[in-house]
């Protein structure tokens, strides 16, 4: 009898190790699963790049005048060939002067301006053109995409949406191209730049 119960004893405790291994072994793949789930890569995101509301404007013209733009305030100033850019990470206001015998018109700017962007930026995707009144006069607009230079540090570059604005008087033309991360809510600022320009 004492054999017996041995045995039956003997047994219990080996059926109960074999099921807490399998009991063990089921709970640790869960776990392996779960924890391979967390892991998955996050989406990337463009910086979102949204001027504050707060931001402050200041009054810009350039050394032989003839013309006057607010700018955001403590932007980086620099000269890219003939143009003036004013700069904060991946935003910028662009301001080209050249002489103009005749005043843009959609279709100029559709055949003669808009290949020539696409030749100097990369991979453009070009919006609408139309023209629209601000307050300093009507000017041709073309909305476009096209991807940022790399960053400096990082060597990426972003998708960006671009405004175009083309303004004309007496045989002189300025250029306001504004450029800010595809997503950012910079409708307003883009309004005050471009509504402040005044030929001087």
């Amino acid at each position: 009898m004492r054999r017996t119960l041995s045995a039956v004893m003997t047994g219990l405790v080996v059926v109960t190790g074999a099921a807490a291994c399998s009991s063990s072994s089921g709970s640790s793949g869960s776990s392996h699963s779960s924890s391979s789930a967390a892991v998955a890569p996050p989406k990337e995101v463009n910086p979102a790049g949204d001027i504050p509301d707060d931001q402050v404007y200041v009054a810009w013209s350039p050394s032989g005048g003839g013309y006057t733009v607010k700018v955001p305030e403590g932007w980086a100033r620099q000269q890219v060939g003939g143009a003036t850019v004013f700069s904060d990470k991946f935003n910028s206001v662009r301001i080209d002067r050249s002489p103009a015998n005749r005043a843009p018109t959609v279709q100029s700017v559709r055949s003669v301006d808009l290949p020539a962007v696409g030749r100097s930026a990369k991979n453009v995707t070009v919006g609408k053109v139309g023209t629209v009144k601000r307050s300093g006069g009507t000017a041709v607009l073309a909305t476009y995409r096209a991807d940022s230079a790399p960053d400096q540090v990082t060597g990426k570059s972003v998708r960006q949406d671009v405004e175009r604005y083309a303004f004309w008087q007496n045989g002189t033309q300025v250029v306001l191209t504004l450029s800010g991360a595809v997503g950012a809510d910079n409708v307003d600022p883009w309004q005050i730049v471009t509504d402040s320009f005044r030929w001087a």
